[in-house]
């Protein structure tokens, strides 16, 4: 261990109680997405941080972005601390947003309990956990290395859980993730304090809608079910698409490793009469379903392209049309993402991975996501590919009831974060 490994080590176990303060406090403020709620607030106490820290902060809506209203607006936070010299920019990248809380837990969802060595919480893992380490790492090394080159950007960003439109795909089309302005990113996303997280599979998400006729549910016979439609489709996605999938394997390193093929999930299903409000006590009206629609999360590998992945699904579809008297459909594109991995040779990964070594004493294992992320934006929009996640946590937990993070994961990390500063920022080590 060198000396500055040992003052920044220092400097961060000291502010262990602010650690676990300032993820309690993030976690408290339940940004629920959909529909995206406390937006504003949250960004108001990083303001307040990150202003108290040297950074200047500006306070981004992203206007007429997808969810964006007056009652749900899209509100992000860029804050950025100047250097005493030239140098590059490091850009750690967090989004604000969680899940919706579900069924199954034994713990307050936004009550940031610490016990055992854990904080419990919605957005404790994902990653609200990863948000506050990053700024403690900031901290710790401005402590210790107050006259650094270059900058150090730190933002909370919104929507990344319904595709990141309103967060950092927005900022990427103003110009905030730009080559020119920003060398270096690091999104602190739950892959596990010793794993590099270098990119992620692609994403298609579209509708599937089968029509029929309405009709008197008395005489069913005189309609036409679009429900019975869907069977159709569902039977043939079982028998020939789910089987396909399985097939097409991929040498990106996917973790889970079930996640190393092509996979579909069935996001929602609805068909026939609208659902009534939950006050509602009367009955359904008798009327055979003219609609039914699918929503399908089609993850694809590196190796698959996207007309590809589009055609093996309108290729199902007419074969069911040939097939099935009166059988009439359509596919809606919903949104896209190809799929992104950065080189392993790239200067965040080498300078991360000399990172762990350091503070963790092995080597890092290199993966990539089974979902998207925010990275594909950075790449694709702000065409800035030398970016990767890491951070603390388990990505198992992320959704999940009593989800949380640890304390000690968050502290080794924040340690790995602030060497990645130092040798990135600082020419000669104090």
């Amino acid at each position: 261990m060198t000396l500055l490994d040992a003052r920044l080590a220092a400097e961060i176990e000291s502010r262990r109680d602010d650690l676990i303060s300032l993820t309690q406090a993030l976690v408290r403020i339940p940004t629920i997405n959909p529909p995206g709620q406390h937006y504003r607030e949250i960004c108001g106490l990083l303001e307040q941080r990150l202003s108290g820290s040297g950074f200047d902060c500006r306070l981004i809506r992203a206007n007429g972005t997808p969810g964006d209203s007056q009652r749900y607006p899209r509100w992000n936070i860029v804050a950025r601390r100047e250097g005493g010299s030239a140098g590059d920019c490091v850009h750690f990248n967090s989004h604000t947003d969680v899940v919706e809380v579900g069924h199954g837990w034994t713990t307050d969802p936004f009550g940031g309990e610490l016990k055992d060595g854990r904080i419990y919480g919605r957005g404790t893992c994902d990653m609200k956990g990863g948000l506050a380490t990053s700024i403690i790492a900031a901290e710790a090394f401005l402590a210790v290395c107050p006259d650094f080159g270059g900058a150090i950007e730190i933002s909370g960003t919104a929507d990344e859980e319904t595709g990141g439109y309103g967060g950092v795909a927005y900022l990427a089309k103003q110009g905030y993730f730009d080559p020119g302005k920003v060398q270096h990113v690091i999104i602190p996303e739950p892959l596990k304090k010793d794993r590099i997280c270098l990119g992620h599979r692609g994403v298609w998400w579209a509708e599937i809608e089968t029509r029929g006729r309405i009709a008197h549910g008395s005489m069913p016979f005189l309609g036409d079910s679009a429900i019975r439609h869907m069977g159709a489709v569902l039977e043939e996605i079982e028998r020939y698409l789910y089987p396909l999938l399985a097939s097409k394997l991929t040498a990106m390193p996917v973790v889970p490793p079930q996640a190393r093929q092509s996979t579909m999930n069935i996001n929602a299903i609805h068909g026939g009469a609208p659902e009534q409000d939950a006050d509602f006590t009367g009955f359904p009206a008798a009327c055979v379903a003219d609609r039914c629609r699918i929503t399908i999360d089609r993850r694809f590998l590196i190796e698959e392209d996207i007309a590809t992945v589009k055609a093996e699904v309108s290729g199902m579809m007419e074969r069911i049309k040939a097939e099935r008297p009166g059988f009439d459909y359509e596919i809606r594109d919903l949104w896209e993402i190809t799929p992104t991995m950065t080189d392993r040779d790239a200067p965040v990964v080498r300078t991360v991975s000399a990172a762990i070594r350091r503070v963790l004493a092995r080597a890092p294992d290199y993966v990539v996501s089974p979902g998207t992320y925010d990275q594909k934006h950075i790449d694709r929009i702000g065409r800035l590919k030398n970016c990767i996640a890491y951070g603390p946590g388990i990505l198992d937990l992320a959704h999940q009831p009593d989800e949380w993070i640890g304390v000690q994961d968050m502290i080794d990390s924040a340690n790995v974060m602030a060497l990645t500063l130092a040798d990135l920022l600082t020419q000669n080590h104090p």
